[in-house]
């Protein structure tokens, strides 16, 4: 009799385990969803703080408006380079958070998409990028000159002295 008393007593005690293993795997699962819709926020909100300043500011509207190609003055070379940075470090932190996945490949594409519309393909832009790229794993730089530059994106583009990024000046 107390053999079996003792049976039952494991036998509930294996149930109560395998009962708090899989409440266990539900709660990281869940605190796993919850975390990707927090990164996923952040990132849409940051993308939407940008949109709305650009509807807000008109001088930074004005200067998102500029032909980045044409010619600048020192300051807005500076700035271009600054916004352009600005970008990269956000793709850098979306692509790593995809890759990790943290958050969905549409945060991704849609930044890419609006790059694809022209923002990488000036010559300062190519400039800031060409210094930039050197932090990123060779995967990372295939990819992204695919993405942008397209098969062209091993041909070295016609490096002119007009296309420094504004610190040129400053560098001794």
């Amino acid at each position: 009799m107390s053999e079996n008393v003792n049976l039952i007593i494991q036998i509930i005690a294996a149930g109560g385990v395998i009962v708090s293993v899989i409440y266990l795997a539900i709660q990281i699962n869940q605190q796993n969803k919850i975390t990707r819709a927090q990164f996923g926020h952040t990132l849409t909100q940051r993308q939407y703080d940008r949109y709305f300043t650009s509807s807000r500011d008109g001088e930074f509207s004005e200067f998102l408006s500029k032909d980045w190609s044409g010619d600048l003055d020192d300051k807005e070379r500076v700035r271009v380079t600054m916004f352009l940075i600005t970008t990269l470090v956000d793709i850098f932190d979306v692509y790593d958070k995809v890759k990790s996945n943290f958050v969905d490949e549409k945060h991704l594409i849609t930044r890419m998409n609006a790059l694809k519309l022209g923002t990488f393909k000036t010559p300062l832009a190519r400039t800031v990028w060409d210094f930039w790229k050197i932090s990123r794993d060779q995967e990372f730089i295939d990819w992204f000159e695919l993405e942008i530059y397209g098969e062209n994106s091993s041909i070295d583009y016609e490096k002119n002295p007009n296309n420094y990024t504004g610190f040129s000046k400053s560098i001794r």
